[in-house]
């Protein structure tokens, strides 16, 4: 025994039996080996509590943000000469979920014995003084003297509460003192590949022993001087483990095994449905439909409400599900709920719900380490409501008697709900252009507009969009414009309403169309758009709207289609609608200009020649005066221009 092995020995003895003094790590021989003695006699002494099981540590340290799903085993019923039987002992232990985990465990080799004793097992042993802190019970099978020992550990199962087998679990491994010179520590796994879950730093300075492995299904970790760390690895799902260890005077293992949390709890958003009304969470298996834990809303009150936390052990797929209470009065499918679970200890994976639209959903298995808090947000089925509104004072009521609208609740393009207007002057008739509140369905995006109904222009109206939600405290966006998009939540009562303003402005619809006047095989009957046929294009303008156009202010530009020659011989005319333009007096040599410019622009400086001119690419019309307003939805003054071109 090296002297810098001695001092770790003197000073661990020292600790088991609670001497303190300025000898720490400075005693003879003699008194290294009475403590020893001491020690050993403690130990053998010590009662036994019966209840095998795991526990959590009581505080982090430096451990990551997954340490409170280790579960770590209680070794007190451990027996070491049982267990250097042939047959070995066979070990139970009670899980947090209410699974039971078996193994047997069987040590051979040289050591005489593993002791089972607290965590820490000495004072600078770096689990449970640097990290995982304050384990309960016996949880490390400690060896007081030099030598090698093995510990197979096989026939790992684990059993849930609910009964089946499970395949899914995962099996920890710690060093639970310290390697040093000439020590080791070798782990076999015929589960998954080891992987490290932790590097615990020493208790002072920050030496580590080299690890090799790690990725494989054998690690080993050797020794080096000084106080050094130590590490915890995992193998996923073994049915048997090894574990052999060399001590130079002391060496320990700890195992643990690793568990998934989850907390359900339920918000709710807005009223009932009903007053009546109570949710209740649960957190079920969904092989079997039997529910682990489960928590109840209460009052009248929004939560949230919370449940248990429920610690899986086993790799049991579960469902989180959302159901009426006992007394409630409305079905569930009154109700909608989104779900979104984030893992309080790491990162949260994609295939976790977020914000997903159901009552009852399987999420899978959880994955060990994970610390999930999962909530439903929920509440009434979503409404929403439009309805007609007319602005007051100058700009109220209609423009045009007989004028009405309809408003709509679209969905991608479908009407989901419409209403429309009746009524004349600044009424609308009560119950009409308006939805009501109509139930809609969760998380789909709705828009919100209006239509014109009969012979209404849109155009003589300023529209404003106002929304407004019920339910205080909503998230949901509201649209400020018409056609806005609104993805609705639980709770919401969102009621839109559109308040149209009369405005006296010019709009102009303008409409072309073409007639064949002839053809070459069948003149004036029946003629047909063949080349050398006539063809006579007609643009009507109507003023739609109750204001007067600017006075010279329209210009038409009309592109000849490539296969078009315009007729010179044909002049350009223009006809007075009813009620007349009010426009001047036509004037086709002033007020009608051509373009030879490739797609018909500017300059229109061209003079067309010849009979029918392939040439002119383009016609501009330019009437003067000012063209009159609409004085009702019909009353709405025209004009109309005419030419005529040949198909080439």
């Amino acid at each position: 025994m090296a002297g810098g092995r001695q001092r770790r020995f003197a000073n661990r003895v020292f600790t088991m039996i609670s001497y303190s003094g300025g000898m720490f790590g400075r005693v003879s021989q003699f008194r290294r080996l009475f403590a020893l003695l001491v020690m050993l006699c403690v130990l053998a002494w010590s009662p036994a509590a019966r209840a095998q099981d795991c526990a959590q540590a009581a505080t982090q340290g430096t451990a990551p943000a997954s340490w409170q799903t280790y579960c770590w085993l209680d070794m007190t019923d451990y027996d070491d000469a049982t267990a250097r039987s042939a047959a070995g002992q066979n070990l139970s232990f009670t899980l947090p979920d209410g699974s039971t985990l078996t193994f047997n465990a069987r040590v051979t080799g040289t050591n005489p014995a593993y002791n089972d004793v607290t965590a820490p097992s000495w004072s600078g042993s770096a689990v449970g003084n640097s990290a995982f802190i304050g384990i309960p019970g016996r949880p490390v099978l400690y060896s007081a003297q030099a030598g090698t020992s093995t510990i197979a550990i096989t026939g790992i199962t684990i059993t849930p509460p609910v009964g089946g087998g499970v395949t899914v679990y995962s099996f920890v491994v710690a060093d639970a003192e310290s390697s040093n010179e000439n020590e080791y520590i070798r782990m076999t796994s015929n589960g998954g590949p080891w992987q490290l879950l932790d590097s615990v730093p020493p208790s002072s300075g920050s030496t580590m022993p080299p690890i090799t492995g790690v990725g494989s299904g054998t690690v080993n970790i050797t020794g080096t001087g000084g106080t050094v760390g130590a590490y915890i690895l995992g193998s996923s799902s073994p049915t048997s483990v090894t574990v052999e260890t060399r001590a130079g005077g002391l060496q320990g293992v700890m195992f643990a095994i690793r568990f998934a949390s989850i907390r359900l709890q339920t918000q709710i958003l807005g009223t009932r449905a009903n007053s009546a009304d109570q949710l209740t969470f649960q957190v079920a298996s969904t092989g079997t439909g039997t529910t682990l834990t489960s928590g109840t809303t209460t009052g009248s009150g929004n939560g949230p409400f919370t449940g248990s936390v429920l610690n899986m052990s086993a790799g049991v797929p579960v469902t989180l599900r959302l159901a009426m209470a006992g007394g409630s009065v409305s079905p569930i499918s009154a109700y909608a709920a989104n779900l979104s679970c984030v893992n309080t200890a790491g990162t949260t994976r994609a295939a976790l719900p977020n914000n997903l639209n159901t009552t009852n959903t399987n999420i899978g298995q959880l994955e060990f380490g994970e610390f999930l808090v999962c909530t439903f947000q929920a509440g009434a089925q979503p409404r929403l409501r439009v309805r007609k509104v007319l602005g007051s004072g100058n700009g109220g009521g209609r423009r045009f008697t007989g004028d009405q609208f309809t408003v709509r609740i679209m969905d991608d393009g479908v009407v989901t709900a419409s209403s429309t207007t009746t009524g004349t002057g600044t009424t609308i008739t009560t119950g009409t252009g308006d939805t009501g509140l109509v139930q809609v369905v969760n998380q789909n995006t709705y828009q919100v507009d209006e239509v014109a109904a009969g012979t209404t222009i849109l155009g003589n109206y300023t529209a404003v969009l106002s929304c407004t939600n019920g339910t205080s405290g909503s998230p949901t966006v509201l649209p400020t414009t018409l056609g806005g998009g609104i993805t609705l939540r639980p709770g919401d009562s969102v009621t839109c309403t559109i308040t149209n303003t009369r405005r006296a402005a010019a709009l102009l619809e303008i409409s072309k169309v073409s007639t064949v006047i002839s053809d070459p095989v069948n003149g004036t009957t029946n003629p047909k758009a063949i080349p050398g046929a006539v063809v006579e294009y007609a643009i009507t303008v109507r003023n739609v709207g109750a204001g007067t156009v600017d006075a010279s202010s329209i210009v038409l530009l009309d592109v000849m289609p490539a296969e078009m020659a315009f007729a010179v011989g044909t002049p350009v005319t223009f006809t007075n609608g009813t009620p007349t333009s009010g426009l001047n007096t036509f004037n086709a040599n002033t007020m009608v200009t051509y373009s030879q410019a490739t797609n018909g622009v500017a300059p229109y400086n061209y003079t067309p020649t010849g009979t029918f001119d392939a040439n002119v690419r383009g016609i501009r019309i330019a009437p003067t005066g000012t063209m009159a307003a609409a004085t009702s939805a019909t009353a709405q003054p025209s004009f109309t221009i005419r030419f005529r071109a040949q198909v080439r």
